[in-house]
């Protein structure tokens, strides 16, 4: 079971501040963990920020969890500086993360949104004797849709695409994305997918899939490669049937974070 959100857990240190896409980092509370330090290390998705997922974040760090959640090179500030730097530059970013968490706490369990799922899957397959477990919500490492097969060519012809922010069925909520979808950027992400697919078997650390009933963002293409390529033998899918996406931000926001919290409890002994 995890530890229970009692006042004492609400006391969790993290940074202070009043910009909901800045980087967030919360000390291990191991009083509360059963006296092991458990890092967490949380993705945003593409054209994001820390803004999408850091309820999820901060959940976790009431419990007790050391919890960092970096801002992605390229992020939170505009779509042409993100359509300057590379899936290279993102992976960078979240080993950075990783490996200041590894240096400070006992275990290290990864996750992520969409792209951050991608990159957690790729952290897990890189160092699979490192990472406690892997949670991915609605990760993307393939598509259905046929206008990727163009990107090489329409990304010299034209710098962007509509959006493919605020995909979420709540209403009222704004991830604070880009009102743009760059296309050199979206290409760097689409042209490391068919290494990651190859990697999927190094991958050993247990998961937990969160994946939504409608996402306008991400298709059903990834799902069964992720969970038939995987050979992690400890997976749970966990189905989020009211929400779209962002589901971070969406109505099933806190099954995702109870079931986050019962998995990393699990799997790393706290």
């Amino acid at each position: 079971m995890p530890p229970s959100t009692d006042e004492s857990a609400s006391e969790s240190t993290s940074e202070s501040t009043d910009d909901p896409t800045a980087p967030l980092a919360i000390a291990a509370r191991p009083e509360l963990t059963g006296g092991r330090r458990v890092g967490v290390l949380l993705s945003h998705g593409f054209t994001g920020s820390p803004a999408s997922i850091r309820p999820w974040g901060e959940h976790l760090g009431a419990l007790g969890y050391g919890v960092a959640v970096p801002l992605l090179p390229g992020h939170a500030t505009t779509w042409q500086d993100l359509n300057t730097r590379r899936w290279a530059d993102w992976y960078a970013a979240l080993a950075r993360a990783f490996d200041a968490l590894r240096a400070e706490h006992d275990a290290v369990v990864v996750g992520g949104l969409s792209m951050g799922g991608a990159l957690a899957l790729r952290l897990a397959a890189d160092r699979p004797d490192e990472v406690a477990g892997v949670m991915v919500v609605n990760p993307a490492v393939a598509s259905r849709r046929l206008d990727i097969k163009l990107l090489p060519v329409l990304k010299h012809l034209v710098p962007s695409f509509p959006a493919i922010a605020n995909d979420i069925k709540r209403p009222g909520v704004d991830e604070l994305g880009y009102s743009r979808t760059p296309l050199k950027a979206i290409h760097s992400l689409i042209r490391a997918w068919p290494a990651l697919r190859a990697d999927l078997p190094r991958i050993t650390a247990p998961l937990v899939y969160f994946r939504s009933a409608v996402d306008h963002v991400v298709d059903d293409a990834s799902e069964p490669i992720v969970l038939d390529g995987i050979s992690s033998t400890d997976v749970t899918r966990v189905a989020l049937p009211a929400s779209y996406h962002v589901a971070t931000l969406d109505n099933d926001a806190p099954l995702v974070f109870e079931e986050s919290a019962a998995f990393v409890a699990r799997v790393t002994g706290a």
